[in-house]
């Protein structure tokens, strides 16, 4: 197993957030790692996705956990390579605004293997995009555009 997490605290609310997360579509604006995501159908609990990074094939994940304005998870089975990848995506609620938390799960029979190889691009972008991700809120809040 391979794991790696990292997180901001925002003054931006959990409701802009999460707002966010949602809305598949804008996931490439705060995360530069993702040339295109899409879901097929709500946001919820068993829906499947598609997400291309950039740079590589487009694969197939699931939505597996929905705790509005808490959590989601979600998980990409790595065919042929033995691999599955979750990523939890988690909001803690604080005083004057938002902890935004967001996971790695590399795990099955060959993450000792490929955890640390493929898991490295990943953590080496996650801080940006959770920073990003906690901008971009703070900025449609500013705006009008965010839960107020």
């Amino acid at each position: 197993m391979w794991k790696f997490a990292h997180s901001v605290t925002t003054a931006a609310k959990a409701e802009t957030i999460w707002k966010l997360y949602q809305d598949v579509h804008t996931w490439q604006q705060w995360d530069e790692g993702i040339e295109n995501a899409e879901l097929f159908g709500e946001f919820k609990e068993g829906t499947k996705g598609m997400l291309q990074p950039k740079g590589q094939d487009a694969l197939e994940f699931v939505i597996a956990e929905v705790k509005p304005l808490q959590r989601f998870s979600d998980v990409t089975a790595i065919p042929g390579a033995g691999i599955t990848i979750t990523f939890t995506h988690e909001l803690e609620p604080l005083e004057n605004g938002t902890r935004v938390t967001h996971t790695v799960l590399i795990s099955g029979a060959n993450a000792e293997a490929l955890g640390p190889q493929i898991g490295e691009g990943i953590a080496h972008g996650l801080p940006h995009a959770v920073a990003a991700l906690a901008a971009m809120a703070q900025q449609m809040e500013r705006t009008g555009r965010g839960t107020m």
